[in-house]
């Protein structure tokens, strides 16, 4: 499994997603109650891309130790 590329275009998305939120953050035509709306699913995405990564980084790191063994 290539986890540089994985990692790679996580980040890209995370980029992206920052972006999104940078944009919601600074539209002049949403109150507070309205950004917060736009920001949730972008936090949550946020947070669950990060999970997977770290996901994705254990059982790399597991499956390496295994076939050293």
């Amino acid at each position: 499994m290539n986890i540089d590329f994985i990692e790679l275009k996580i980040n890209e998305i995370l980029q992206e997603l920052e972006n999104e939120a940078m944009s919601c953050v600074m539209n002049d035509k949403f109150d507070k109650k309205i950004t917060n709306l736009h920001m949730k699913p972008i936090v949550s995405a946020k947070q669950i891309l990060l999970n997977a990564l770290d996901s994705i980084k254990m059982a790399e790191k597991i499956a390496k130790e295994e076939l050293e063994k």
